[in-house]
């Protein structure tokens, strides 16, 4: 794969843990404006590519970049600022506060964190205090937009579990990222949740972003993905559309007997 090629590379990322390899040398790409996925039957090898991607855990070999931009030897702290944004298995929000609080912190950490470039440092205090004040608005636009405004006022702890789950991914849409993983967003979604979830990250994908989806069940996958790629005993196995990769899932016919 190219140095520059856009979008994610993960190139030859091998990650051991307790003398036990879970990632074996996997390569994939998830390019801008699509939506990539990696289903993961066996859960660890899944679980740390997006670790390794987020910057939560160091291959023991391989590479990980961005628009060309290495990665994989960066703390997870600068990854937000990098265009780096996750969601979590378990939904990682302030519990004790309210819905609306924990989207409003997320638009008013980017506003602070983001890069403004090519302009004096006074400047870029301004843009950044005036993207702080008008944070307001930007969370609330962001709960419309995931169908969970009802919920502002309520305490993120108190939430049914597919509302917290996208209480998440607002917080990590509020960093306006070019790379947006998604570790297992489905689980506790109902049909209806999902079926709207699906539509959002095609949205989201079409505004520019790489969205790497990341499941152990290949069903929530089909309808949302361009390309998936299969993960088996850490390593890929299969790559291809959502429906090429299930054909190669389907077990064989056994041979019929003769006479």
């Amino acid at each position: 794969m190219r140095d520059a090629e856009p979008g994610l590379c993960v190139c030859g990322v091998t990650v051991r843990r307790r003398g036990v390899t879970v990632l074996d040398g996997a390569d994939l790409t998830a390019p801008p404006a699509t939506v990539t996925g990696v289903v993961g039957p066996d859960g660890p090898g899944a679980a740390a590519l997006a670790d390794v991607v987020c910057g939560r855990l160091r291959p023991a070999c391989g590479s990980v970049r961005l628009d060309g931009a290495d990665l994989t030897r960066r703390l997870p702290v600068p990854r937000p600022r990098r265009g780096v944004a996750r969601t979590f298995r378990r939904p990682a929000v302030l519990r004790g506060l309210t819905v609306r609080e924990n989207v409003l912190v997320a638009v008013r950490a980017h506003a602070l964190l983001r890069d403004v470039p090519g302009r004096a440092r006074r400047d870029r205090r301004r843009i950044r205090r005036a993207a702080w004040h008008g944070a307001g608005p930007v969370a609330d636009a962001l709960l419309e937009r995931l169908g969970i405004a009802a919920y502002a006022g309520r305490r993120a702890g108190r939430v049914p579990p597919g509302v917290a789950r996208l209480v998440e991914l607002a917080r990590a849409l509020a960093a306006d990222p070019r790379l947006l993983v998604l570790d297992e967003p489905s689980a506790g979604l109902s049909v209806a949740q999902l079926r709207a979830l699906e539509v959002l990250l095609r949205e989201v994908a079409a505004e520019g972003p790489a969205v790497l989806l990341i499941e152990r069940d290949l069903e929530p996958m089909l309808g949302v993905c361009d390309q998936l790629h299969l993960l088996r005993g850490g390593r890929i196995v299969a790559s291809g559309s959502p429906f090429e990769v299930r054909a190669t899932c389907r077990p064989r016919p056994a041979p019929v007997a003769g006479p």
